[in-house]
């Protein structure tokens, strides 16, 4: 029988997984630590792994942790990773990730984490660790400004300067980081706080916020303008980015496409949420986008875009999305996005499952259907730009390993499979974004916004904690690997059985294809002159290592790794280091301004 997360959470808030003495019947207040408050707030919020390293100014909270036995905590071997993992591990689940660092170094080494989580509003806790208060200010040994520091990549911090306020300070962290947009909340705690013991009284049951209440329920009369807009459309389109898939909305975005037919595309971060395998599906759109899903874009006479930013890498200059006329209905439950870089004619605020399933009711109740001849057109004309198979590449190859093999066969051998893939950041995270068709939300963990190189591995720890019976592969490059492959060494000690897929060409593959394009092939420091043998490498770190050079052996490679279900395996494929990205909109140039491959250069 499997424990909910509530009885869990009511069970720790008790202190069954706890050393600590749990209040008396009659309600008396405990004399607690500040660093026992805080495990016990985790545990009534239901936190199973967190993710950290110690260091002095937190060694107090890395004590009670030792006293109980509800949460997992996993000591990486850097503290970006820490915050990667935790990262991964919430884009996976849906849960709120938590990191746990010390101060100074610590909390600087996870600034990249949280500003990654940050850039694509994901839902996650970092506690940092402070010199003791009287010391803040004065440059005291490993002391940092961490909420200045981290406010612009934040969602909200805190500096909790009062032990007695430590318990209602992590209920509200919780409450930021999971609600609205999502996105990462820092509580940084002073050592002599988590030392000081006060009068615990009980984890707050809710809290309230005089200057935070987010907006839930989309404005009905907007919706019902934004039916009648759909409804009449001739040339509609759907376009959902990450915020469909962090607002839990893929089962009504699907109901919706199904029932107008409509055709459908995602951003990078949108993969998942509705089936990659459906002809309503028209590939992921922008920089590097299909045809049909970039072109869609561009003559669509009415635009539904949920959850979505219209970011530069979706609609290219925003001179040369605006030529056309469409109309646009935005759904968002951050306001700050909507009109932000496109304007909008519809903006609707609210929670993205509220406003579609609103929005389906309101379809079911009216007797208007789209015009059947009208969308019939418009179809005829995106399969008239599918025909030309933008995503081709010479699959006859004997002689050199093309990336993009990799992947299909990848695909193709566990997409019946429970599998998650992670990526780094490159021209291999968009092979995997074009050639691995998710059919599935949260099954697709990458770093979009930031952009950030080292995630990979980290992501598939966190993901491989959560889910042990997946299978889960990180896609990556022999550059991005090497900002964490430290974390291999994690793997080992928590046996986070991950597969590694690096796709090696010796090149920093997306800085190499832009230089050859952009920058007459001048080349500067993208080539990689002394890399390690991965094989080795892996051995080292007590896992299992492949190197793949030819074609014919990446079909036997993957299906050996699989194999090894309880053994991380590091397979390093040799591939073609003169393959680009297409197809491939460039700087300052419209989403239908194409190269479609090397012809076009």
């Amino acid at each position: 029988m499997e424990i909910s997360k509530a009885e869990l959470a009511s069970a720790a808030a008790a202190s069954g997984g706890s050393a600590f003495p749990a209040s008396p019947a009659s309600g008396t207040p405990q004399d607690l630590m500040g660093a026992e408050i805080l495990v016990k707030a985790l545990q009534a919020e239901g936190v199973q792994y967190m993710w950290g390293y110690p260091g002095g100014a937190v060694l107090y909270i890395y004590d009670a942790l030792y006293k109980q036995d509800s949460i997992q905590h996993v000591l990486v071997r850097h503290e970006q990773a820490a915050v990667h993992a935790a990262d991964g591990y919430a884009r996976a689940t849906g849960d709120v990730g938590v990191a746990l660092v010390t101060s100074g170094p610590g909390l600087t080494n996870a600034v990249t984490g949280i500003a990654t989580a940050y850039m694509d509003s994901i839902p996650m806790v970092i506690i940092s660790g402070q010199v003791p208060t009287p010391a803040i200010g004065l440059d005291a040994f490993q002391e940092c400004d961490t909420v200045g520091i981290t406010r612009p990549i934040v969602k909200h911090n805190f500096l909790v300067k009062d032990v007695r306020d430590l318990a209602v300070t992590l209920k509200k962290a919780f409450h930021v980081a999971r609600t609205g947009r999502p996105g990462p909340v820092v509580v940084d705690v002073p050592k002599d706080v988590s030392f000081k013991k006060t009068a615990y009284h009980g984890y707050p049951q809710s809290v309230e916020m005089r200057s935070y209440n987010p907006v839930k329920k989309g404005h009905a009369g907007q919706i019902r303008k934004a039916l009648q807009l759909l409804l009449t459309a001739k040339r509609p389109y759907i376009y959902t980015g990450g915020g469909i898939l962090l607002g839990n909305a893929c089962a009504e975005l699907r109901t919706l496409v199904d029932m107008l037919g409509y055709p459908v595309t995602h951003t990078l971060m949108g993969l998942g949420a509705y089936p990659a395998s459906d002809r309503k599906f028209l590939g992921m759109l922008g920089m590097h986008g299909t045809i049909e899903a970039n072109n869609a874009m561009q003559n669509c006479d009415v635009l539904l875009a949920v959850g979505a930013r219209f970011d530069d890498r979706v609609i290219g200059n925003p001179k040369h999305f605006a030529q056309n006329d469409r109309k646009i209905i935005h759904v968002d439950i951050d306001p700050s996005s909507i009109s932000k870089r496109v304007k909008v004619d519809i903006p609707i605020v609210g929670d993205v499952k509220d406003v579609l399933t609103e929005l389906i009711s309101m379809i079911r109740e009216t007797t208007t259907r789209p015009d059947a001849g009208a969308l019939a057109a418009w179809w005829e004309q995106i399969e008239a730009w599918r025909s030309r198979d933008c995503l081709k590449y010479d699959r006859g190859n004997t002689e050199v390993i093309k990336p993009q093999h990799v992947v299909e066969t990848l695909w193709n051998m566990t997409k019946d499979a429970d599998t998650y893939v992670t990526s780094d950041v490159g021209q291999h995270q968009m092979w995997a974004a074009q050639y691995y068709r998710f059919d599935e939300p949260r099954r697709w963990i990458n770093s979009g916004g930031l952009g950030t190189m080292g995630v990979g591995i980290p992501y598939a720890m966190g993901i491989k904690l959560a889910k042990p019976q997946s299978e889960v592969f990180c896609i990556t490059g022999e550059g991005s690997v090497q900002m964490n492959i430290q974390e291999l060494s994690t793997c080992l000690q928590y046996n986070t059985a991950i597969k590694v897929v690096s796709l090696n060409n010796r090149y920093l593959g997306m800085v190499r294809q832009w230089q050859e394009i952009e920058y007459s092939g001048r080349y500067s420091h993208s080539y990689m002159d002394a890399l390690p043998n991965f094989v080795k490498l892996a051995e080292a770190y007590g896992h299992v290592g492949m190197l793949i050079e030819r074609p014919q052996d990446v079909e036997p490679a993957l299906r050996e790794a699989r194999k090894l279900k309880d053994r991380t395996v590091f397979m390093d494929f040799r591939t073609d280091p003169t393959e680009n990205v297409f197809p491939m909109v460039q700087a300052g140039k419209g989403i239908t301004e194409m190269l479609l491959g090397s012809e076009d250069l």
